[in-house]
């Protein structure tokens, strides 16, 4: 005599819920199968028919209906399972992270998995779950600028105290030049891959043209800028462009220059003296990122710079000048946000190198 299938009845609240996880996009396939499951037994139809509909067999239709008779919703989901437990665990982690202090073998300039397997007899694969847990890059890598500035905490806290609290009526603004610029002429365009992606294009050979230097002066309060592009980057060129940048100014105005501890930007005193509303302020040694025209730098060589071609210099200087007038049209002032500004606190260790 064939066994009869127990009943289901679904309430109001659970007929919803059932509904939700059998039509829900976002729903794994296994939780809206067996919801679909259990909407079916609970119109009355037999295991057999179910089974039928959605090509399993009768044993599991059966199991996820027994199941929710015993444990309503929560039985449509998975147990949960006992992992076995880790065969290389902590020991092994702590054995990597100390060989990886370690010069590498002859030969190498770095660890990689192979080698650390290696030498620790491990298999390889016990390396590579143990480096992927931990966030280890091996081959990815990372630079760093540490500044040895004995005057670090004092120059750094000056500028940035410009930035968060700027004297009264005065003008601060933030000066380099981005030397060295390129003009390259070559064929670009957009070409279609082999994959069928369509990627910018750049011919492999190009033709140089000169290089240009560029002065640029942020203003902190809006965001502004004034630049020139010079073909030399010496004093001269840099109080000339000094010039041109505080004549508008009024005299009795003070204005502050945030710079850094280039060889021009040294030993302007006569300048200095000729122009007593104008003070000069120099980030620490080997940390011009606290400089906030370099931000302006980084965004002038994505947008204009990177993957361009000019067939002269004038070319070149045209398109920088352009740019400078597009970006005025929403100029905004970067605001300072790091919270924390270090000197030569960094050292050589595993948890820097990975963070």
């Amino acid at each position: 005599m064939p066994r009869v299938a127990i009943k289901i009845e679904i309430f109001p609240e659970e007929k919803i819920q059932l509904e939700k996880f059998a039509n829900g996009r976002a729903v794994p396939k296994q939780l809206s199968q067996r919801a679909l499951i259990i909407l079916e037994c609970a119109k009355g139809k037999e295991n057999r028919k179910i089974a039928k509909k959605y090509k399993m067999c009768e044993q599991t239709i059966a199991k996820w209906r027994n199941r929710f008779v015993t444990k309503r919703l929560e039985g449509i989901y998975d147990l949960p399972r006992n992992k076995p437990p880790r065969k290389y665990g902590k020991n092994l982690r702590d054995s990597i992270v100390k060989m990886l202090e370690t010069p590498p073998p002859k030969g190498l300039s770095c660890w990689d998995g192979g080698n650390l397997a290696k030498n620790l007899n491990v298999p390889d694969h016990a390396v590579w779950n143990i480096l992927r847990r931990e966030g280890i890059q091996l081959q990815r890598k990372r630079s760093w600028c540490v500044s040895t500035d004995k005057q670090f905490a004092a120059k750094s806290a000056d500028v940035i105290g410009l930035y968060l609290n700027p004297p009264d009526n005065a003008l601060v603004i933030c000066v380099d030049e981005k030397p060295s610029i390129q003009a390259l002429e070559r064929a670009r365009g957009y070409v279609e891959t082999s994959n069928g992606k369509i990627v910018q294009g750049l011919k492999s050979t190009y033709k140089r043209h000169g290089t240009l230097n560029l002065f640029a002066a942020l203003n902190v309060a809006t965001g502004e800028i004034k630049a020139k592009t010079t073909d030399m980057k010496k004093r001269k060129d840099f109080q000339n462009f000094l010039e041109e940048v505080v004549a508008d100014v009024p005299a009795d105005r003070e204005i502050h220059v945030i710079m850094d501890n280039y060889c021009t930007h040294k030993r302007n005193e006569n300048w200095l003296a000729k122009h007593p509303n104008v003070f000069f302020h120099f980030t620490p040694t080997s940390a011009s990122w606290l400089n906030q025209v370099e931000i302006w730098f980084g965004i002038l060589s994505r947008k204009t710079l990177r993957n361009a071609s000019f067939d002269s210099k004038e070319s070149l200087s045209r398109a920088i000048h352009d740019f400078i007038t597009i970006y005025h049209e929403n100029a905004k002032p970067f605001i300072w946000k790091k919270r924390e500004v270090k000197g030569s606190q960094l050292r050589n260790t595993l948890t820097n190198l990975v963070n």
